[in-house]
Formats: structure tokens, sequence, C-alpha cells
């Protein structure tokens, strides 16, 4: 074997041993840290996941057309920004309990915002908490994910407003 390619595969299987350490555990095991200073804001500071846990990066969703029948690309056929976060919250639950997972093994968020027109510009920040909060910090689901809300200046369609990736961590069976 040569030294190269003892280098590569040692780097591979270290990568491995790295991955596997890092895997997902039971939500309940899983330490999720608040923000501190009495913030009642629904999102964790940090999290840390146990050893012997799986991450699962799920790539970002966009939502569903609100309206088929309205002309494309209008704010009639994608709606506003919380119903486009609604409707990406529902595909993101599909693709989640197909495999296995739910939004309580969520421990990371990215949520990617197109400033709306009707708002100057401005990103929809109040419309995409109101519909994240009916999904998260809830009696039903309260665990809070570590979250990043960045504005772009746009998605794959026009008047797209939201796309969101999260990252899961589940535990071993």
């Amino acid at each position: 074997m040569t030294g190269l390619k003892f280098v590569r595969q040692a780097g591979v299987l270290t990568a491995f041993g790295a991955i596997s350490l890092c895997a997902s555990a039971h939500a309940a095991d899983i330490v999720r840290h608040p923000l501190g200073g009495g913030s009642k804001f629904p999102i964790a500071r940090a999290i840390e996941v146990p050893p012997g846990s799986t991450f699962i990066f799920h790539s970002g969703m966009t939502p569903a057309p609100a309206d088929p029948k309205a002309p494309e690309g209008s704010a009639a056929y994608w709606g506003d920004t919380k119903a486009q976060t609604l409707s990406v919250f529902k595909r993101i639950e599909e693709s989640l309990t197909s495999l296995g997972l739910g939004f309580g093994d969520v421990v990371s968020m990215t949520v990617y915002l197109v400033g709306d027109p009707a708002k100057q510009g401005r990103m929809d920040f109040a419309g995409m908490m109101e519909a994240y909060s009916q999904y998260f910090g809830t009696p039903t689901q309260p665990n809070l994910p570590t979250r990043s809300t960045v504005q772009v200046a746009g998605l794959v369609a026009p008047g797209m407003l939201v796309e969101i990736e999260v990252t899961l961590a589940r535990a071993p069976k």
C-alpha cells in the first residue's frame, strides 16, 4: 500500500469515526441551552448532541403554490410569507415523517427570506415567526432548534419568499 493511499484511507476512516461519534440521540438526551437573560424567544442558544447519534442534513424546502390557478409568480400564486412558511413546514413535516423523524428532532435551522414587495422589500420576520411558533416551542413540541434567519435577494422562482433548511439528530436503533 502506498503512503498516499494509506493516508487517504486513514482519513476516510477518521471522518467516518467522527461522524458516528456525532450521531443523534433521543430528543430528551440532547441538551438544549436556552438563550438566557429570561428571553422567551423560541430558539436555542446552543445544542449538544451526545456520542452515538446520527446527524441528518435535510435539503432546503420551498413552498407549494398557495393558489395554483393564480398567475404564476404572483403574490396570490405563492401567498405571503406566513402562508409560504406554513406550506414549507407542512412539506418538511411530510418529508421528516417519511424518514421516521419529527420536528422534535430538529437541532438546527436556517431560514432564507426574500424581501416582501408589500413590505418595501424588507423580509417579513413577523409573518415567518407566526408560522414557526405553530411548530416549535409549543406544549406538544417544546424542543427548540438553533436558528439563523437571513434575507436573500431571491429564490428559485419569482414570488417565492421562503426556503427552510434543517439539520436533525436521531437516536441509534
